[in-house]
């Protein structure tokens, strides 16, 4: 109880300092987060890449004005968090070799600085147009860790051993199980035995998300990403069958585990949330629907589960002048199926409405905490244009691109050089029907290579072609260029 005092009175010193800092330096810090594969880095690019250049943004209204004077990189405020790779993802998205950035693996900011006319009278005589937007990367996967901060290891283990023995779970958590089955929680404590069950286990959950069970609820986040945490003990425990209440004995495995978990809570999973999480400003999640729903209805349940505990996470609500004493909630938050360019635009609207249905339960919680929800089908980046194809005697609605090397269509393999027209099918009128695994096989989703664009010096290159990524900007900032 007391070090949760100690975190809370920290979240609200951070915010009185952010609130001295904004008067003369109005800054906005926007979390992006996502699970695995649902295109952080390459939305977080292209965001940063479209203002840097001009990008035809024209849902941006600041934008579409004219009143975006000019934006450039600073060096970001926090000494301590890795900068986000921006020239190094541009560069691997416009080289010869064109191709998608490594996914999000660890924290990082990045500082982007928008000087832009503005229409306030109070916003001209005090910082004269000018707004700082700290962008905070994460993974989606610790942000699923934040429930362990109240729970106990024991609960903890009941949940996810439970959770292990269900649907699409069962086969793959054969090897686990047998393991588990071996063990003795009252057996003295052992270093083998210990990395053992966590090599089994994390083994499991990398076999949840392969794309065709593409589960998404996979805690400890960090067991999949570890980052520079890989082979600490931090990392090396495991559930147990212990029941909730249960007093682990001195010197036992049960002991060992507990104690390794705590630490995780501990020293993971509470400064990720006092230090970033709790003093984010806007959130964008991002979703990859469109593999959920190519897996079936019981990946989409499971990325429904996922959402929703990732949405209760968030310190969501409006903000006032007392929220610098009891510590700043996100006052928008926005969640967006990603990849929307392997679709043609006529389902755009329908893959909104999937989204929308999915996050049900969860945005009714929203209606009542003051912040502003919204969901959006988009691509950061589009890497398709759209064509009509006439095959026996029907026009197709068919999308084209460079299929990445290695893919096959209609019995075809493509080399990465050579374009495709695919008609991907489309998505149901009933967003239902989306849930309930009807349209399985209906879909033909295809991975294309990034466009090509100009091989001119970056700072004069074009911004990337997007959909709706202008939307997305009017949502999350557009309040702030006023």
């Amino acid at each position: 109880m007391a070090s949760t005092l100690i975190e809370e009175a920290r979240v609200a010193l951070g915010g009185i300092g952010d609130l001295f800092s904004g008067l003369v330096s109005p800054t906005v810090r926007l979390g992006v987060t996502g699970l695995s594969r649902s295109g952080k880095t390459v939305f977080i690019t292209a965001l940063i890449h479209n203002l840097l250049h001009g990008g035809r943004l024209p849902l941006f209204n600041a934008q579409a004005e004219g009143r975006i004077v000019r934006a450039y990189l600073e060096p970001q405020t926090h000494d301590d968090v890795p900068r986000f790779a921006y020239e190094d993802h541009v560069a691997a998205l416009t080289g010869a070799d064109r191709a998608w950035p490594q996914g999000t693996r660890r924290i990082s900011e990045l500082r982007l600085t928008v000087d832009y006319t503005a229409r306030g009278l109070l916003a001209r005589n005090t910082h004269g147009g000018q707004l700082h937007i700290d962008i905070v990367d994460y993974p989606g996967e610790w942000l699923l860790d934040l429930p362990l901060m109240s729970m106990t290891y024991e609960e903890w283990s009941q949940a996810t051993l439970q959770q292990s023995r269900t649907g699409a779970r069962l086969p793959l958590a054969g090897a686990f199980h047998a393991h588990l089955a071996t063990l003795e929680p009252d057996t003295p404590a052992s270093e083998s035995t210990a990395q053992e069950a966590a090599r089994l286990f994390t083994a499991y959950l990398a076999d949840c998300r392969t794309d065709d069970v593409s589960l998404s609820s996979l805690p400890p986040g960090r067991f999949l990403m570890p980052g520079d945490l890989e082979g600490s003990p931090l990392l090396t425990f495991a559930p147990l069958e212990v029941a909730p209440g249960t007093a682990a004995r001195r010197g036992s495995l049960h002991a060992m585990m507990q104690r390794r978990y705590d630490s995780y809570v501990a020293h993971v999973v509470r400064p990720f949330f006092y230090d970033h999480f709790a003093r984010l400003d806007r959130q964008i999640v991002l979703a990859d629907l469109l593999t959920a729903l190519n897996a079936g209805p019981a990946a989409v349940s499971d990325l429904s589960a996922a959402l929703s505990a990732v949405l209760a996470c968030f310190r969501q609500g409006a903000n006032s002048w007392s929220s610098v004493f009891t510590g700043r909630r996100i006052d928008r938050i926005l969640f967006t199926a990603t990849k929307a360019d392997l679709l043609h635009h006529g389902s755009h609207d329908r893959l909104e409405a999937i989204l929308r249905l999915v996050l049900e339960r969860a945005l009714k919680r929203v209606e009542f905490s003051g912040a502003r929800l919204d969901v959006a089908a988009l691509a950061a980046i589009r890497a398709t244009r759209e064509a009509t194809v006439r095959q026996n005697g029907d026009i197709l609605p068919c999308i084209v691109g460079t299929p990445e090397a290695g893919e096959v269509i209609g019995g075809e393999l493509f080399d990465g050089e050579t374009e495709a027209a695919i008609f991907p099918g489309d998505l149901p009128a009933d967003p239902a029907q989306a849930l309930d695994g009807s349209m399985a096989g209906t879909i033909r989703f295809v991975r294309f290579r990034p466009p090509k664009l100009s091989t001119l010096p970056l700072r004069t290159s074009p911004a990337f072609p997007h959909i709706r990524l202008d939307r997305a900007l009017e949502f999350l900032l557009g309040d702030r260029f006023r």
